[in-house]
């Protein structure tokens, strides 16, 4: 850690997360790296989330949990009549009061706040910050190069509908529409979702700090670019537990918070599959699929004929073709897992994901290749930069209806499993493993940027 004097009580630091388990468990991460240095941390995010988290004892006991109202305490987006597009405006109406008042009872407590990191999506609680007078550093929890889109979107330089073959941006490659975040297809029904992307941005000339769950190394030519605009922009990640990368924070093992149970005996599972020989596949913890293309995913990996370990929550589980076990010699399905451990498992051979971020970041961390179907939202992005930028996955294609076909998927199976351009990927893959590692050890390029921002606290 550089020299700073302890003269005072630790600077304290309320983390406020959007409740989303994608957004949670980087901030928390993030947070367990600043108390590492000394700082104090609580972290905060809505009450019904918190309500609905299955281990939030097991949170660091040098971290304090507190919430704030959304407007709907006793059944999230569900009491906005299940419409994200409600619930935003609900959020946006009451969250920025319900902070100043946890703000005001924390003063009163004797534990007055020296800074508000917030995540991006929350751009009122910047407003919050300075109306206290108080540090606001904002959360990042997309790519760098995602970031960079949306905030193009603000300044009116892409605009939807998108009418142009390809998008050009500064320090970018040529992106086709299929390679932006899904909102730029579905800007009818979710326009109130992309104006929130674009209002990330509406004020972030006022944030002390702006930080980024990424590494300078991943897109050194859009941080640079970036850094220009707002100089104090840093990447800070990959926010995962430190026992997956340099192994500096004792005990960080796991998220420690979880929407989900963990069905853990698939570790089991995996202990007797060869080395490399399992594919592990998981949609992350939101989008759901349909029928037709849950049934195209589970004959594409059974007509694979190789081992399989695929996450589809309980929520999905109806969908399942009728004659397609949960248990047989070659798969095995789980309701949830610790993806972590799984990724880290040597008879892991590739990741089928959707490519949300935090996902993305922790194939990238163990050197696991990817076969990308993104989804939704920033997915198709990621997916881009996987295949062309870092070289570390394959994207399944799609149909005219938008469906990864079994075919397709067991082809791609093929190539990453048998091909010497999958070998080609596993070796870029461990390449990008060592940085990622590289970046959050101490003197990396991450560890310095937390280093600074922590100096920063001590000095007020």
């Amino acid at each position: 850690m550089g020299e700073k004097t302890i003269a005072r009580k630790p600077p304290h630091c309320l983390v406020l997360s959007y409740p989303f388990q994608g957004h949670i468990n980087p901030m928390l991460q993030f947070s367990k790296l600043l108390v590492h240095e000394g700082v104090k941390v609580t972290l905060a995010t809505t009450r019904f989330f918190i309500k609905n988290l299955h281990n939030n004892n097991n949170l660091p006991p040098s971290i304090s949990l507190e919430s704030i109202s959304d407007g709907c305490d006793n059944g999230g987006i569900q009491e906005a009549g299940g419409s994200y597009n409600a619930y935003i405006q609900r959020f946006w109406q009451v969250g920025p009061q319900s902070l100043v008042d946890l703000l005001e009872k924390l003063a009163k407590l004797g534990n007055p706040v020296d800074c508000i990191i917030y995540n991006s999506f929350l751009s009122w609680a910047l407003d919050v910050a300075k109306r206290f007078s108080i540090v606001g550093a904002s959360y990042f929890t997309h790519n760098m190069a995602v970031n960079s889109i949306f905030y193009h979107v603000q300044l009116g330089k892409i605009k939807v509908p998108v009418i142009e073959d390809e998008v050009s941006l500064p320090s970018m490659p040529k992106l086709q529409l299929g390679d932006l975040p899904s909102f730029f297809l579905t800007y009818e029904e979710d326009g109130p979702v992309l104006e929130m992307l674009k209002g990330q941005f509406s004020n972030l000339d006022k944030a002390d700090w702006v930080f980024c769950n990424a590494i300078y190394e991943l897109d050194k030519e859009v941080v640079d670019w970036t850094t220009k605009i707002w100089p104090k922009y840093r990447t800070i990640g990959p926010n995962i537990p430190s026992k997956f990368l340099d192994k500096r924070v004792k005990e960080d093992e796991e998220y420690d918070v979880a929407q989900f149970k963990s069905e853990d005996y698939c570790i089991e599972w995996l202990a007797d599959k060869p080395k490399g020989s399992v594919i592990y596949v998981s949609f992350g913890s939101m989008v759901p699929f349909d029928e037709e293309q849950l049934r195209e995913i589970a004959y594409g990996l059974r007509n694979s004929d190789r081992y399989f370990l695929w996450v589809v929550r309980a929520s999905e589980e109806t969908k399942l073709p009728k004659d397609f076990v949960k248990k047989s010699e070659k798969g095995l399905i789980v309701t949830w897992c610790s993806q972590l451990q799984v990724l880290a498992h040597e008879a892991i051979a590739c990741f089928v994901t959707h490519c949300g971020w935090n996902s993305v970041l922790e194939a990238l961390s163990l050197g696991v290749p990817t076969i990308a179907i993104p989804k939704w939202a920033d997915q198709s992005t990621n997916a881009k930069y996987i295949e062309d930028v870092w070289k570390v996955g394959i994207r399944v294609p799609i149909d005219e209806k938008r469906i990864v076909r079994r075919e397709d998927l067991n082809n791609c199976i093929k190539e990453m499993m048998e091909s010497e351009k999958g070998e080609e990927i596993k070796r870029n893959a461990i390449e990008w493993r060592t940085l990622m590692t590289k970046a959050a050890s101490e003197g990396g390029s991450s560890h310095k940027n937390v280093i600074e921002f922590v100096n920063s606290l001590f000095s007020l």
